[in-house]
């Protein structure tokens, strides 16, 4: 099983122009996570976080993280097929966790 690192990326302007959602389009917002995640089930290594730029030079496009473990790039893709990121418009960049050299 190989580990894979999600990026969650969308424009900062774009996401800043976007209203505060009410209450119940926050809760439906959660339960498309939640439902994406139990999907996901075991594949799902580690939820992650929402992020936020600090350093200079730092991508202020990447708004979060997931961790998930799959057999294969193709594997992540159905993963993410259903994906509320991705259904919201945002972008996610998939990176394979690879060993250091020499390990």
């Amino acid at each position: 099983m190989t580990t894979y690192l999600l990026l969650y990326k969308a424009d900062p302007a774009a996401v800043a122009a976007m209203p505060e959602p009410t209450p119940e389009e926050g809760a439906a917002m959660n339960k498309a996570w939640m439902d994406w995640a139990a999907n996901a089930g075991d594949a799902l290594t580690d939820f992650g976080n929402p992020t936020k730029a600090v350093s200079d030079g730092a991508d202020d496009w990447v708004g979060g993280y997931s961790l998930i473990e799959a057999e294969s790039p193709e594997a992540v893709e159905v993963l993410l097929t259903s994906h509320p990121h991705r259904a919201m418009g945002g972008v996610i960049d998939v990176y394979e966790a690879v060993p250091p050299p020499g390990m």
